[in-house]
């Protein structure tokens, strides 16, 4: 049964249906952003100092563990930014799976009101029809 709030309700979903999929999009940049960060710490593990050679060796490693520190560093701020993300996305999911179904809801209170008042006109016209076969009967006993 089509109502006033058919539309809206559809067009809700697919707002919905939207934000869940960047929820999960946002969920997996989350993921990859972990990985990374476990990654980075585990290869700066793997590097070591040397502890004995020349000048160029150390200063070598110190470039490099360097770098990782600031690989590091990076990968930290893209987990905090993906967390701010999944966040954002959560509560815009959350936001548009209320407005959803609160026009579900209405669109369904529309539909009981529609079926109410045709029930009630389906009353009328049964009792319309028996009144009139109720006349009927009673004309043809005053016939005979």
């Amino acid at each position: 049964m089509q109502t006033r709030f058919t539309s809206l309700v559809k067009l809700k979903k697919s707002t919905m249906q939207k934000s869940e999929r960047l929820v999960q999009k946002a969920n997996a940049d989350l993921n990859s952003a972990s990985i990374a960060l476990k990654i980075s710490y585990d290869s700066l593990k793997d590097v070591e100092a040397p502890l004995s050679g020349a000048m160029i060796d150390f200063l070598a490693s110190r470039t490099l563990l360097n770098s990782q520190r600031g690989l590091i560093e990076h990968n930290h701020e893209w987990v905090n930014y993906a967390k701010t993300q999944v966040k954002a996305a959560k509560e815009q999911f959350k936001f548009d799976m209320m407005e959803h179904e609160k026009f579900k809801y209405l669109e369904l209170e529309e539909i009981k009101k529609e079926i109410k008042k045709l029930k009630e006109k389906e009353a009328k016209d049964l009792d319309e029809v028996a009144l009139m076969t109720h006349e009927r009967k009673k004309n043809k006993k005053d016939k005979f």
